[in-house]
């Protein structure tokens, strides 16, 4: 990948990154509840998710995905499935108190972890940015390298989307000391989840 494609590719791509989807909800919703470093750290299982899909994509297997109209609704359903079980967990959690943020009462990092992962897994959607995003940027000479530097390039960016979720969540929090407010932000988040899971369930698979 010469330098003027990679410099059309990186705008492009921390776009995506930065898009406020079920993932980017989650970090904030995190960093609200958790804690800035907990929903940064947690993150990790998104990062994990992706990786394993640009391998996919890399290898050719995303094409799999993206032909097969039953491999794509199994993981389709599955994934708004879990969507709507966090969503309507959210909606009916309380409000956290203010002091369990420096407390054992919190969710373990582990299981932040795994909402993370499987949001990420779950979305067919997803692997299907990198089967056909980054082939327009692919440099057919040098195959592995390019999505090698696109693959690192998409987690680089993707940490500092999550990040920024992540602050914006914990910045939210310290506006918004009152458990009414913070339990109306749970469901806020709870709904918006519910609605992504919904537009995942209504996803159809693209045709060629």
């Amino acid at each position: 990948m010469n330098l003027d494609t990679y410099l059309v590719f990186l705008p492009a791509c921390f776009a995506i990154n930065m898009a406020f989807g079920p993932n980017n909800l989650l970090s904030l919703t995190n960093g609200a509840r958790e804690g800035v470093w907990r929903a940064t750290a947690a993150a990790g299982g998104r990062l994990v998710a992706f990786a394993i899909m640009i391998v996919i994509a890399a290898l050719g297997l995303g094409a799999v995905l993206a032909t097969s109209e039953m491999l794509f609704s199994v993981v389709k359903w599955a994934g708004a499935a879990y969507l709507v079980y966090l969503g309507f967990r959210l909606l009916r959690a309380g409000a956290p108190e203010l002091t369990t943020l420096e407390t054992s009462a919190r969710t373990p990092l582990g299981r932040l972890a795994l909402q993370e992962f499987w949001v990420a897994a779950g979305n067919p959607k997803a692997i299907l940015v990198f089967t056909a995003f980054f082939p327009q940027f692919l440099d057919s000479g040098n195959h592995a390298l390019s999505f090698l530097v696109m693959g690192a390039t998409f987690i680089a960016l993707e940490v500092v989307a999550i990040a920024a979720y992540a602050a914006f969540g914990g910045r939210l929090r310290s506006l918004t000391r009152g458990r009414r407010v913070l339990k109306l932000f749970n469901r806020v988040s709870g709904s918006l989840m519910i609605g992504f899971g919904i537009m995942l369930a209504l996803t159809r698979r693209p045709t060629a």
